[in-house]
């Protein structure tokens, strides 16, 4: 069996997920010693069937929404059993673009560790957004199951995607450039345009997503708490910005353009996704000016 990328998402990241695909071959110097696959959570039906019921989240319930942003998350943990608990398999988000060769990463000397990925900085997490994985080590990862322990309240959303309910020293850690978070550089191997509100494929579309774990933490703390989360909703853009960095729109746009030439896409799905807000509505227009890459 091939080693594979896995890139999970769900409807309103396809786009994203398409050209994530075509850059992990583009930019390979190997790509017929490995595969890529897409995990789509409509196809995978038990995430759907919590809609709208609570589960366990940084010891709080919040209630399960299908149709959210990130509602592929628990999928990034289903690639050893789609791999049949044997050889290699790296984990991507939807917005992890390829800008070095992913064969490096597969090829990695994993020193006996089940998985490896990146140290998030100010918290004692692992980012899960990026994996690589040893699947034989990885037999007690049943996606379905642990996904419904969470609706069973016995096991935490947060500590799963940081993987805290791994044991420690089954985990070794690669380097910043293989997760690279909204910073393309020299050294930059995966490009992860992680901050939501500047996806640049994004810009301009209302936001769809709700705000982030820590400023719901705020309602916690009485009146001053929900006076807080109250000012700091009201100030939250209604709209996604514009990535501040220019170097990274125009890299999406470029390989979108290569993807609409080679019929990866086609311009009749892009006008769809752009009528579902799912992609910005001048997204044909900037695909006119694109420039191309370097080989």
């Amino acid at each position: 069996m091939k080693p594979t990328v896995f890139i999970h998402t769900n409807h309103k990241q396809l786009v994203g997920a398409l050209v994530s695909s075509y850059s992990l071959k583009r930019n390979s110097r190997h790509p017929e010693r490995f595969e890529v696959r897409v995990i789509h959570s409509e196809d995978h039906p038990f995430l759907k069937a919590r809609e709208g019921q609570p589960f366990l989240r940084e010891g709080r319930t919040r209630i399960w929404r299908y149709d959210d942003l990130q509602s592929f998350t628990p999928l990034r943990f289903m690639p050893p059993e789609l791999m049949g608990y044997q050889g290699r398999a790296v984990v991507i988000d939807p917005d992890v673009f390829a800008v070095g060769d992913i064969t490096e990463l597969l090829d990695r000397d994993m020193q006996g560790k089940a998985i490896l990925c990146k140290a998030r900085r100010t918290e004692k997490k692992f980012a899960s957004s990026v994996m690589l994985l040893d699947c034989a080590r990885l037999t007690h990862w049943q996606c379905e199951r642990q996904f419904n322990e969470l609706f069973e309240m016995k096991r935490d959303y947060m500590d799963w995607i940081s993987l805290l309910c791994e044991p420690e020293e089954t985990i070794g850690l690669f380097e910043e450039e293989w997760n690279s978070f909204d910073e393309l550089n020299e050294k930059t191997k995966l490009l992860h345009n992680t901050k939501r509100y500047t996806q640049p494929w994004k810009t301009g579309l209302p936001v769809d997503f709700t705000l982030g774990e820590k400023v719901r933490r705020l309602e916690k703390y009485g009146i001053f708490g929900r006076l807080m989360h109250g000012l700091i909703a009201r100030a939250a853009p209604g709209h996604y910005m514009r990535h501040p960095d220019p170097n990274q729109e125009r890299f999406f746009f470029a390989l979108l353009r290569e993807c609409l030439d080679k019929g990866i896409v086609t311009e009749s799905l892009l006008r769809e996704e752009m009528a579902r807000n799912h992609i910005r509505h001048d997204a044909l227009d900037l695909l006119e000016r694109a420039r191309p890459l370097a080989a």
